[in-house]
């Protein structure tokens, strides 16, 4: 095991970490700085020292205890990460000791030590800051497998995207755009509306005041949208099938307002729609490392020219991850929200 010394040079690592665990379901109150032992990685996995990890929303889904870790993962939140790699499992080829990467973690990102699948790790960019690194997986990860993957979207076909001014909106953005699409997004003020369209967004429709079936049936000449990426949920389903095109894929991913909601599947059927969603965290190890090989083939080398970056919005001390969730549920953020261990 290699760890960079203490400041007065003590030779002997440390066995112990500063992390955030969940007490208990509930707000954001119940997360509580502690310490634990650092944990150890498996035969295929690295040992992050966290430079820096992002907050999204599944981690306010695990904290409030709808969305417990998959089997074998830590139970501390975090689910994307930048460090150092200070150790490696002894199948592990990829990686070497001292490795700048940003990774996709099944949990245990709030810590100064993570660990995960060494597949599941990517370079961080010689561009980006550490906070700038921690910011990619978990959005790109994301955005990747559902909308270009699952959704198969295409140069030349309009995409709409649900809460553009959220990490995974002003990540879907950047890569609709550059690859080709005409974007569509809904935000709720104008603020949130100019940062979209500086991202590339065509239209930013205010939801708050607008109908963004009509908006964007009207954009399309009444033809209608032909992929659209969901995080609301409830009373938008129905309106996405509204809103879509003949062919059209409507992907969701989360459920702000609800899983549930009544929907006609008589105009399912003759547009003709493919209805799918998608979680990342259970998926498999292949799976990820799948994305991950993708990622850093056609969305990479974007990055490192500095065409894509991810929009920040807040960095803050590990110590202050309730602050940190309270602002992200808040949606008074626009782009990523980082810890800093």
């Amino acid at each position: 095991m290699s760890f960079d010394l203490p400041e007065g040079g003590n030779p002997e690592p440390p066995s112990q970490m500063r992390c955030v665990e969940i007490v208990k379901p509930g707000g954001p109150d119940v997360l509580r700085p502690t310490t634990r032992p650092i944990p150890s990685p498996g035969p295929d996995e690295i040992l992050i020292r966290v430079r820096a990890a992002g907050v999204n929303r599944p981690d306010a889904l695990q904290r409030a205890g709808a969305y417990d870790p998959p089997p074998g993962a830590s139970d501390l939140p975090g689910l994307e990460a930048a460090g150092v790699v200070v150790e490696a499992g002894a199948a592990v080829s990829r990686w070497r000791l001292g490795d700048k990467v940003c990774a996709l973690l099944p949990g245990g990102g709030y810590a100064e030590y993570a660990t995960t699948h060494a597949d599941h790790a990517l370079p961080w960019p010689d561009n980006l800051r550490a906070e700038q690194a921690a910011a990619l997986p978990e959005t790109f990860f994301t955005v990747w497998s559902n909308v270009f993957d699952r959704a198969g979207l295409k140069a030349g076909e309009t995409f709409l995207v649900h809460g553009g001014a959220s990490g995974i909106g002003t990540t879907a953005i950047q890569l609709a755009r550059i690859f080709g699409a005409r974007v569509f997004t809904t935000v709720g003020s104008p603020e949130k509306a100019a940062a979209c369209e500086a991202l590339g967004a065509e239209r930013a429709i205010d939801y708050r005041a607008e109908d963004f079936v009509a908006v964007t049936r009207e954009l399309t000449q009444g033809r209608g949208v032909d992929v659209i990426l969901d995080m609301v949920g409830g009373d938008y389903i129905p309106r996405n099938v509204r809103a879509a095109a003949d062919s059209g894929r409507i992907v969701s991913i989360a459920f702000l307002n609800g899983a549930k909601a009544e929907l006609n599947f008589a105009q399912v059927m003759v547009k003709r729609l493919t209805l799918t969603g998608s979680t990342l965290r259970p998926r498999s190890i292949a799976e990820k490392a799948a994305i991950a090989d993708a990622l850093r083939e056609k969305v990479w080398p974007l990055i490192e020219a500095g065409r894509i970056a991810p929009v920040m919005d807040s960095t803050l001390p590990l110590d202050d991850a309730a602050a940190a969730h309270a602002r992200m549920e808040s949606s008074a953020h626009i782009g990523k929200i980082v810890l800093i261990p």
